[in-house]
């Protein structure tokens, strides 16, 4: 009887070890499963990918308080890296005087210590438009 349940007993836990161990297995190939898949134009996934235009989330364009909040003020808000802060009428004059064109070019391709578009790389032109004009709507 007692080598029944000697035998019982192991296999119990063999089987226990087995679950923990393929718990395990499971959890490391989700740990390094990749984060995206390529697809490439001609293939049938691409044709979602080309049905929203470029360089928008895929929605309706999001307003400029929606991409200052979500990008822009996290320098705009305390002046990192000489970024005119929001609201400080002193700091934007001189900017504004140079005009909307070039406050435009420079919030998109970058300028200084500021990267292109604010490192807001799924906003469009359009969106950046809009934080530069919410900013400076902020700021007279």
């Amino acid at each position: 009887m007692k080598r029944i349940l000697g035998i019982v007993a192991a296999l119990a836990v063999s089987a226990a070890t087995a679950v923990a161990q393929q718990s395990v297995n499971e959890e490391i190939a989700e740990r390094i499963a990749p984060a995206g898949e390529t697809c490439m134009k001609g293939k049938e996934c691409a044709a979602a990918v080309a049905a929203a235009p470029e360089g928008t989330s895929g929605g309706a364009a999001r307003s400029g308080q929606d991409i200052y909040n979500a990008s822009c003020q996290t320098c705009h808000a305390m002046g990192v890296a000489g970024a005119p802060k929001f609201g400080d009428a002193a700091a934007w004059a001189p900017r504004i005087a140079k005009g909307m064109d070039t406050l435009y070019n420079n919030a998109i391709n970058g300028i200084n210590a500021m990267p292109a578009k604010g490192l807001c790389m799924d906003c469009s032109d359009d969106e950046i438009k809009a934080a530069v004009n919410y900013m400076v709507d902020n700021s007279k």
